[in-house]
């Protein structure tokens, strides 16, 4: 069976995507979908000095607030109604994940199945707009302290002015929530992944000119440039392998005689991956990051301390963001790992189908050998990801190269592609197999 669906997978080519209409349906909602959220990035807040604003982020662009416009696609240095982006999903996300774990009636609500599932993507959705509100809230405070040489970014500061930044912002929000939840719905892909996805990749054109620009300056010898685009796809091609890379388990089900006939006996894997959380932890430990130094206020004269500590301590490169990044990317592997993977309950599914791994007990023994690989393989995944994600922010520092050249960046445009991909190959060869159901059907009436 695996072999045939193979030779239906490699069979795909351009003639098989031509006749997919539904996939092309969703292509270009998907496509729709990304050019409304572009859209929505130029589009500034009221009551503001859009130069001021960007002479003032230029100078604070280095830190935090830099990856936070990376993941924005540079929606927050413009401070339009895209500012917040999608973060605040990601933090209320990561609430409720939280909670589950140690809550028993939240452990139980999503074992309760689809309903189950509906419910806590409310509790999601209201964290949401709470968050989304106490951050706006933040930026609006933090508006009205920002001057530049001309004056304040700000033109009539005062209550007016922070009751329209949190609804427009905690709208934008909520906005772009349901514009993801449409795109997995009706379009290709994960919807919030690709929002960021499609962020990130629209400021990579302005990070090659900049690189360009310091080559022309002299500011980076071609040699340096030529090592780094040679580094950057020698990253790129790793973390392809290491998504792909996974430890296969053998399972076997043993023989069963009905009759005079005999079933099972056969076998299959259980495939664990190395990287089983995917892209999730360092989006989750920059979303935690970004969360306090949003917080904190948009300060630019520094005369905030906390902004002051922020932009200090927690600027590019430097110690501290480096072991809180690492600390958090760390954590939320094993963490999210263990809520997308239960070893008890693969173990006491193998037992119900009759399935079990070679010299391994059924029940207790098999949960247990499932968390100790799971453990190892989490692990390499776990050092792989702190690796690619902060390696690069080292040479970043140093050179002050362009900010989108990070290995978070990488890592996210890389994974949501191969999903997209995946995606993609996967309805193509559905529709293949309903092309097959069909003609098998018109062939048994004639005959």
């Amino acid at each position: 069976m695996a072999s045939a669906a193979e030779q239906l997978a490699s069979s795909i080519n351009f003639s098989a995507f031509a006749k997919a209409t539904e996939l092309k349906n969703r292509i270009w909602f998907t496509l729709g979908a990304l050019v409304i959220y572009r859209l929505g990035t130029y589009i500034p807040l009221p009551g503001i000095d859009p130069g001021i604003l960007q002479e003032v982020f230029s100078r604070n662009a280095g830190g935090i607030l830099g990856m936070f416009d990376m993941f924005s696609g540079g929606a927050l240095s413009r401070m339009t109604i895209f500012a917040l982006n999608i973060m605040p999903y990601i933090s209320a996300s990561i609430i409720v994940q939280l909670l589950t774990a140690v809550s028993p009636s939240l452990d139980q609500l999503k074992k309760e199945g689809e309903a189950g599932r509906k419910k806590m993507n409310q509790y999601t959705r209201y964290g949401t707009v709470v968050l989304a509100a106490v951050q706006a809230y933040g930026i609006a405070v933090g508006l009205e302290g920002v001057r530049g040489e001309s004056g304040s970014a700000v033109l009539d500061p005062g209550i007016f002015f922070r009751l329209t930044t949190v609804i427009t912002l905690t709208g934008g929000t909520v906005f772009l929530m349901w514009l993801g939840e449409q795109i997995t719905a009706r379009g290709v892909g994960n919807g919030i992944s690709l929002i960021i996805f499609s962020g990130i990749v629209a400021r990579v054109p302005s990070a090659l000119a900049q690189l360009l620009e310091l080559s022309r300056t002299g500011s980076l010898s071609p040699f340096f440039v030529i090592v780094f685009v040679v580094g950057a796809v020698a990253v790129i091609t790793f973390i392809v392998f290491m998504e792909r890379a996974q430890r296969r388990l053998l399972v076997q089900y043993p023989k069963r005689q009905v009759g005079n006939k005999v079933f099972g006996g056969d076998s299959s894997h259980l495939p664990l991956k190395l990287n089983t959380s995917g892209v999730i932890p360092p989006i989750f430990a920059s979303s935690l990051l970004l969360l306090p130094a949003t917080l904190a206020g948009f300060g630019s004269n520094q005369t905030s301390t906390w902004m002051s500590w922020f932009t200090i301590y927690l600027g590019r490169g430097q110690p501290l963001y480096l072991a809180i990044y690492v600390g958090l990317i760390v954590f939320f592997c094993f963490f999210y790992t263990a809520i997308v993977f239960n070893p008890s309950e693969t173990a006491d599914n193998l037992r119900k189908y009759g399935g079990f791994l070679p010299g391994i007990r059924p029940g207790k023994a098999t949960a247990d050998y499932l968390d100790y690989v799971l453990t190892r393989l989490t692990v390499i995944g776990a050092v792989y990801l702190a690796g690619v994600c902060v390696l690069p922010e080292v040479v970043i520092s140093r050179y002050s190269l362009p900010f989108y050249f990070g290995g978070t960046s990488i890592l996210i445009v890389v994974s949501v592609t191969m999903d997209t991909v995946a995606q993609i190959q996967s309805h193509l060869l559905a529709h293949q197999y309903e092309g097959l159901i069909k003609k098998a059907k018109l062939r048994g009436r004639r005959g």
